[in-house]
């Protein structure tokens, strides 16, 4: 079904609007899910999770590119599950590719500076589109998608030690860029 046929189900308060999302997008939400937290009940949590949000926000919101919009829900619910037990315990998954971040971007701050932050994740959206396609898939999976560097490196038919290296590369990059256009680290 078109995602288009799916929002006006949504809209149309149509109940079959969730099993054709978990249809379409299921198994996309689930790994997602699974990369960020490693657990199948909380990554099964949360996908339900975004089953609702999405029941809850449309209408009045009409997304644009679904996937991407559910997949902002799922990412974001996982990451807020990932913190909730990172209090209890420490390491691992979300942490891991955290910490890789780390020198790339801006220490957090007050909700004052919303704006500033808006500002610098269109830095970075553009600083993603000018890399060459393999650089951005292999970056995206990491730290969007959370794969592990095995997997990556499977997808991409290559090393892990390759992987490693155009990630290493493509934050050094995105440090320098982010340092040239002004924003401090």
């Amino acid at each position: 079904m078109e995602d288009s046929a799916i929002i006006g189900l949504y809209w149309d308060r149509d109940q079959r609007a969730i099993e054709e999302t978990a249809g379409k997008y299921g198994a996309f939400l689930h790994a997602l899910a699974w990369n960020i937290l490693h657990s199948r009940g909380d990554a099964e949590e949360c996908v339900n999770d975004t089953y609702l949000r999405a029941w809850n926000a449309i209408p009045p919101a009409r997304p644009a590119a679904l996937r991407a919009w559910l997949g902002r829900i799922a990412r974001n619910l996982s990451l807020d599950r990932w913190k909730e037990g990172r209090t209890q315990k420490r390491g691992g998954g979300a942490e891991i590719l955290l910490g890789e971040l780390d020198d790339c971007l801006p220490a957090p701050r007050g909700v004052e500076q919303q704006l500033e932050d808006r500002e610098i994740a269109a830095l970075i959206s553009a600083f993603l589109r000018r890399l060459p396609a393999e650089s951005r898939a292999v970056f995206l999976r990491r730290y969007w998608y959370g794969q592990d560097l095995a997997d990556i490196a499977a997808e991409r038919r290559c090393g892990v030690g390759k992987v490693k290296s155009s990630l290493f590369r493509t934050r050094k990059a995105l440090r320098a860029y982010l340092e040239k256009e002004g924003v401090r680290l």
